[in-house]
């Protein structure tokens, strides 16, 4: 069984209040949203949170690796709670509808640069650009 919000803060050693547990909750069913769509989602569900109570949220989510960040340049950052597995991800250039691609060959970092330069590396972050159907006509 998956662990619910009130368990995974605990194991991150977060104290468990209802706006984490908002926030975690609405990711859950709305990835890759911004940090102003969450917090419309849980003013919708927890009534008076602040935008900047919403942002405190999802920075100490994502430092203890409950959420993932990604950064789409020209747009918005995005969070998620789908983290740890190295997947990477569609950007439709139109919209910005973000979609989740597994990991090209299964086995982080899945890409090896041709010159590592000495560098350690453990992770490719991917972003694929192009249009979604909607926006492309399909």
């Amino acid at each position: 069984m998956t662990p619910g919000p009130r368990e995974l803060l605990k194991d991150a050693g977060l104290r468990v209040t209802a706006p984490r547990i908002a926030v975690l909750d609405w990711l859950a069913e709305h990835p890759h949203a911004t940090a102003d769509s969450v917090a419309e989602g849980v003013r919708a569900r927890l009534g008076s949170v602040s935008t900047q109570a919403v942002y405190d949220v999802l920075h100490a989510c994502e430092r203890t690796g409950l959420l993932r960040r990604i950064e789409p340049a020209g747009h918005p950052a995005r969070y998620e709670t789908r983290t740890g597995d190295n997947h990477h991800h569609l950007v439709c250039r139109g919209c910005g509808r973000t979609e989740d691609v597994d990991c090209v060959h299964g086995a982080a970092p899945c890409l090896e640069p041709s010159d590592a330069v000495g560098f350690a590396v453990d992770e490719a972050e991917v972003l694929f650009w192009g249009l979604c159907p909607d926006c492309h006509g399909h």
